[in-house]
C-alpha cells in the first residue's frame, strides 16, 4: 500500500517552526521550493516536495538551527530538477553556494565515474553542502527499496561505500565542528547501506565505475532520486 503524506500538514508545521525561529531565508526557500516542485512527483507517485520537507524536518529534529543550511535543504533540487538558474534563487549567496555544490554538472567528455568523484571531492569545500548531502542521501536511501530498479540501488550502495562515506569521514576531520552531525548521519547511512546490501548485492559488481558505464547523463544526475 502506498504511504500517504499530508503535504499541507508538513508545510504548516515547518513554516510555523521557521517563523518562530525567525529563519527568514528558510521561509523564502520553503515557499519557493513548494512553488517550483508543485507539479513534480517522486518515482513512487508522492509529491516531490515531500522529499525536501522531510529532510528539513529531520534536520530540525537533529538540532540544526542554521538558517542557510535549512534553506539549502529546501532548495537543493530546485536547480537540478526544475531548470532554475542558481542566480535566480531568492536567497543569499551562501545558500546559492550550497545549492551549487549540491548540483551535478557533467563536463564534456568526462567519464561518469570521474564526474561523481569530482562532485564529492569538491563538496569538501562547502560545509553546508556536506550536511545537506548527508540528509539528502539518508532520506533517499531510506525510501528507495521497492521503488528504484535494483541496478540503481546497487549504484547508490557502491557510491556510498566508495565516495560519500569516505568524504563524510574526511569532512569530520577537516571541520571538527561538524563532528556530531557527521557521526549521526554517517551512522544512519551506513546502517541503511548495510541493510540494502544484504538484499541487493548478492552478485556484487567490483567498482562503481563499472556500474556507471551504461548510465546516461540524466540518469547519472537522478540515479538516487526516488
Amino acid at each position: 500500500m502506498k504511504k500517504k503524506y499530508n503535504v499541507d500538514k508538513m508545510y504548516t508545521y515547518l513554516r510555523g517552526f521557521l517563523v518562530g525561529a525567525k529563519m527568514e531565508q528558510s521561509l523564502k526557500a520553503l515557499s519557493y521550493a513548494r512553488q517550483k516542485h508543485k507539479e513534480q512527483k517522486r518515482k513512487d507517485g508522492i509529491p516531490y516536495i515531500v522529499h525536501p520537507l522531510q529532510m528539513a524536518c529531520y534536520a530540525v529534529a537533529l538540532g540544526i538551527r542554521d538558517d542557510d543550511i535549512i534553506a539549502g535543504v529546501l532548495l537543493h533540487d530546485v536547480c537540478e530538477d526544475c531548470g532554475v538558474p542558481i542566480n535566480f534563487l531568492p536567497v543569499n549567496d551562501n545558500i546559492k553556494q550550497i545549492v551549487k555544490y549540491m548540483t551535478i554538472t557533467p563536463l564534456p567528455g568526462e567519464e561518469k565515474a570521474d564526474t561523481k568523484r569530482r562532485y564529492f571531492r569538491n563538496m569538501l569545500d562547502c560545509k553546508g553542502a556536506i550536511i545537506v548531502k548527508g540528509l539528502d542521501r539518508y532520506h533517499n536511501m531510506s525510501t528507495m527499496a521497492g521503488v528504484l530498479p535494483s541496478e540503481n540501488i546497487r549504484k547508490n550502495i557502491l557510491e556510498n561505500e566508495e565516495l560519500l562515506l569516505p568524504m563524510m569521514k574526511e569532512a569530520k576531520e577537516k571541520y571538527p565542528e561538524l563532528s556530531d552531525i557527521m557521526f549521526i548521519l554517517r551512522t544512519n547511512i551506513e546502517d541503511i547501506t548495510d541493510a540494502l546490501s544484504e538484499h541487493y548485492m548478492e552478485s556484487r559488481p567490483l567498482v562503481l565505475a563499472e556500474e556507471l558505464k551504461n548510465t546516461d547523463e540524466m540518469e547519472l544526475i537522478n540515479s538516487e532520486n526516488c
